[in-house]
């Protein structure tokens, strides 16, 4: 089955969707990636665009990496050519997506990280998320009379800044898993920072959409709007004190980040923000760990999705979504009928009911994270979807725990930015991990040549509803609810997809749905991928503007949903290890696949 045989629009169709400022910073339709807008791409990578363009996964044999920029994943080609680990690869592709893509990771944000050990075939997933500041109170972002702050209002400056993670979870991922030299790993990041690179059309035009908000603080406007202009598509931008930074971490480790000069300037810079000042001080860089958790796998057909577990709601949620659906015959429906959508959409929609409810940083508030992915009570929630329309109405479902819980619904705002990669080395070992600084361009400070986050409004600006508390609520030292979702498929003990994506909360529609095109539709990875999207998270279905998509429009509409047509922008990368490896990456953004 292809995209063509089910009636939906070819990839040619997503990559005509011209550069435009949408609602945030991150959400833009790019330009189909070309080699003229990355200099000296390579012939590998210069096929690998032509494949994605012709709707093809990339097939390889012994390893492979996908992630975002064509740029990133050369440099992590490079180590797992010369037989690094997926670990290495992964610092390698991280810091070059910093400096080429920073509106969407870096090190001034956080990551979570899911790994499959080939030696041993044990999973395990590392939560790089960042920390609230220990000085952080309930009223953080709410205003003199206890009302919630406007969005931009808390995310622009040093209010909304956590602790960052991503840095000490290269140390960890590489203390763990490594196997090249840790200097090493930072050479390319530091010859493109030091040389420069080419701006490609992504980020020259999410720069001149979000250039008034970019251009409030002197070294982020210093940087992006050179002499008071956005950089434009073709540019070289030279960043020279992120080498510095880089230089630093490849010579003193984390260490080197969260003490010294490093720290000093992260602190001044979030304490001294003009109009928003912050509360993250130097005790809260030195304290900050690396968290090891259980990763929470949720059985679908044959196989069973592992991902993160709290902070992220991401794998409860998209296991809840799958689990609730395997209930279902979806493959006798196929991608184009307005009913499998229907299903989809409502399990969704109760998946994310329980989210709002239940979900939340475990070391903080007890989650029922068993019982919300327990197969009697997944069947019992199934019963719901039986019928021949929209549900009405969803509200959150009762899942066994070991006490009584009373909780308020959450009302915290996650919208589109963030980075994944995927990456299995020649060793077999797979790598599957979200990276982020929350919304684009964070919280538009500066600091070493890097972007500081804004993950601190993930969590609920109110901290309780009519007197009963929100899970997510913010607390010191918590970490905020995340959606990121990177996940690894695994069939009879092996690993058979990694696969993960950006795009705010919408990030749990984006995995759910390219696994069930992959499972259930027969779709490669690259098709799974290119699919068009229809996502449905509270009722509104939102349908991605200008596809095969807006097809389903009229019939939604007649089972009674409310339908959106609007850009969605994910950024999915995956690689299928049944036969072989083949890659895909998400036509709506610059990311490519390769492999040897």
């Amino acid at each position: 089955m292809t995209p063509k045989a089910i009636g939906w629009a070819a990839v040619a169709a997503l990559l005509a969707l011209p550069v435009s400022a949408q609602e945030t910073a991150d959400s833009v339709a790019p330009e189909a990636a070309t080699a003229g807008a990355f200099a000296g791409a390579s012939d590998a990578a210069q096929a690998a665009m032509r494949a994605k363009a012709e709707n093809r996964p990339v097939e390889a044999e012994d390893w492979m990496v996908v992630a975002a920029n064509p740029l990133a994943v050369e440099a992590g080609a490079e180590v797992l050519r010369a037989g690094g680990s997926a670990a290495d690869a992964m610092i390698a592709v991280q810091t070059v997506l910093g400096l080429v893509e920073p509106q969407s990771s870096g090190l001034g944000g956080g990551a979570f990280l899911v790994w499959y050990d080939a030696a041993s075939g044990e999973l395990t997933t590392l939560d790089g998320r960042e920390a609230a500041p220990l000085a952080v109170t309930p009223r953080l972002f709410q205003d003199e009379s206890g009302e919630p702050l406007g969005f931009f209002d808390a995310v622009v400056g040093g209010r909304s800044v956590g602790t960052p993670g991503t840095p000490a979870l290269l140390e960890e991922a590489h203390r763990r898993w490594g196997r090249s030299p840790w200097p090493s790993l930072f050479d390319a990041a530091i010859g493109l920072a030091r040389d420069g690179f080419t701006v490609s059309p992504r980020l020259a035009g999410l720069v001149e959409g979000d250039a008034e908000r970019l251009g409030r603080f002197p070294a982020t406007a210093a940087y992006f709007l050179p002499g008071g202009d956005p950089v434009q598509a073709g540019d070289t931008l030279q960043n020279p004190a992120y080498a510095q930074t880089l230089q630093m971490l490849a010579d003193k480790g984390a260490a080197g980040f969260y003490a010294g000069p490093v720290a000093t300037g992260i602190v001044q810079t979030v304490q001294g923000a003009p109009g928003n000042p912050g509360v993250l001080s130097a005790v809260d860089l030195a304290l900050y760990q690396v968290r090891e958790r259980p990763a929470t796998c949720a059985g679908f057909r044959s196989y069973d999705v592992c991902g993160m577990g709290p902070p992220s709601s991401g794998a409860l949620t998209v296991g809840q979504i799958l689990g609730l659906l395997d209930h279902y015959d979806l493959s006798a429906l196929g991608a184009g009928d307005a009913g499998a959508w229907r299903l989809i959409g409502d399990a969704s929609r109760l998946a994310f009911a329980d989210r709002g409810r239940y979900m939340a940083d475990s070391d903080f508030v007890p989650v029922p994270a068993s019982g919300l992915i327990a197969p009697a009570y997944l069947k019992e929630r199934a019963g719901l979807l039986a019928g021949d329309d929209a549900l009405p109405e969803v509200t959150p479902g009762n899942p066994a725990f070991d006490h009584a819980l009373n909780r308020a619904d959450d009302e915290s705002i996650e919208l589109p930015s963030t980075s994944h990669i995927s990456i299995v080395d020649g060793q077999g070992n797979v790598l599957s991990m979200t990276t982020t600084i929350e919304n684009g361009f964070g919280s538009r400070l500066m600091t070493g040549g890097f972007l500081l986050n804004n993950e601190l409004t993930d969590f609920s600006f109110r901290s309780h509803r009519d007197g009963v508390p929100i899970a997510n609520r913010v607390e010191p030292g918590k970490r905020p609810r995340s959606s990121m979702a990177p996940s690894i498929v695994m069939q009879d003990g092996r690993p058979v997809l990694a696969i993960g994506s950006p795009g705010g909360s919408r990030i749990i529609g984006y995995v759910a749905a390219t696994i069930i095109a992959w499972a259930d539709w027969g779709l490669d990875i690259q098709q799974a991928i290119s699919l068009p999207h229809a996502v449905n998270r509270f009722g509104t279905y939102d349908l991605e503007i200008g596809t095969g998509a807006e097809a389903l429009q009229q019939d939604l509409e007649a089972l009674g949903y409310e339908v959106n047509l609007r850009d969605l922008t994910s950024g999915l990368h995956g690689i299928d290890l049944r036969d072989g490896l083949k890659g895909g990456a998400d036509p709506r953004r610059e990311g490519i696949a390769l492999g040897e």
